[in-house]
């Protein structure tokens, strides 16, 4: 198959992005495809060839070019309008399938999915209605309630507005403050007392005007990847220090992660069911990776789900899915197969 990687972008997770890309595109070819990787912002420069989708595509190339704009996407994305660099629609019009490997704003949040969709475009994961709403941690919250899925306690708090007293909302010292949007656990602080607080506030405002802040939950981490509505092992984080941000996430060796995590097998069952049961309410297709808490108590929170789970080679999903014996081009692989099903089942419906 012809499949563009697309990567990059402008979002906070760029970085983790490029990573992602790159590891996916190497997984690809080496399953036979005629995979390249393209940044969704920056694109291409010169003219495209037919040949284009080649056995000589340059990876390490290709990636270099990326990382060489890393620096300046921040200055060009306040000033171009177009948010697709050159050339980025007509190569991925002309592909089999698009692998998003895009975390973040404008890739994760169904902006790109929609676009795709108009364009007839087919990608991996998701699509724009499920994508919008599992990126937005307040919505999420409401749907889980609602749906009988537990979530730690929690308001949504907007800048400029003058209700973000814990008192005024019932709730003490500690609790979490994050970003309603974010990912890779960018922003996101525990606040142990009032000083923490409001610096917790201003790191969080940082990054959007709506931001949740949520009761902690002092316990375990976990998080369970969902394929094609079958849930995959469960696997535990435990950070060597602090909680699980950004550098444990994506510095090796900063979290042991054990998969299959060393559960009751009832307490595995419930997390997998609740990571089922989120995947559907929040209309997800193809597969996701949903996060939770245990506490002290035993008893299960969800946290948030995410609609393209990271592969890198910390990532999760991966090592869920090797739990399994699933080589990472395997997995690969079987990301593009449940995601060219969800088009096979749209077409038979429209029939």
């Amino acid at each position: 198959m012809k499949i563009v990687v697309l990567a990059g972008g402008t979002s906070s997770e760029r970085a983790v992005s490029i990573v992602t890309g790159t590891k996916v595109c190497e997984a690809l070819r080496e399953k036979g495809h005629l995979a390249v990787l393209m940044d969704v912002f920056i694109g291409l420069e010169g003219e495209i060839g037919e040949d284009f989708f080649s056995a000589d595509f340059q990876l390490e190339k290709a990636v270099s070019y990326i990382e060489s704009w890393n620096d300046k996407i921040e200055e060009l994305s306040k000033t171009r309008k177009e948010f697709f660099g050159p050339h980025v629609l007509d190569v991925c019009k002309k592909a089999d399938m698009v692998f998003l490997a895009l975390h973040g704003a404008n890739g994760e949040d169904g902006k790109i999915q929609a676009a795709f969709d108009l364009f007839g475009i087919r990608y991996t994961g998701t699509g724009a209605l499920g994508s919008g709403i599992a990126m937005d941690k307040g919505i999420t919250k409401q749907i889980f309630s609602a749906g009988g899925i537990p979530m730690p306690r929690g308001v949504m708090l907007w800048r400029g507005e003058d209700d973000h007293c814990l008192a005024d909302h019932e709730m003490g010292f500690p609790v979490v403050v994050k970003p309603c949007s974010g990912g890779s656990s960018i922003g996101v602080s525990i606040a142990l007392d009032q000083a923490d607080y409001e610096k917790a506030l201003e790191d969080a405002f940082a990054w959007e005007d709506k931001i949740i802040v949520e009761d902690y939950i002092k316990g375990r981490e976990f998080s369970v990847g969902v394929i094609d509505g079958e849930a995959l092992p469960v696997i535990e984080i435990a950070p060597l220090k602090g909680f699980y941000d950004y550098r444990n996430k994506y510095e090796p060796g900063s979290a042991v992660e054990t998969c299959p995590a060393d559960l009751p097998v009832e307490k595995s069952r419930e997390m997998q069911e609740y990571a089922k049961k989120g995947h559907r309410l929040l209309a997800l297709k193809a597969y996701s990776r949903l996060d939770f808490m245990m506490g002290e108590d035993g008893r299960i929170y969800c946290l948030e789900a995410n609609t393209l789970p990271g592969m890198t080679p910390t990532s999760l999903l991966p090592q869920e899915a090797a739990a399994l014996g699933m080589s990472f081009p395997e997995l690969c692989e079987r990301l593009i197969q449940v995601s060219m099903k969800k088009y096979a089942l749209d077409a038979g419906r429209d029939a």
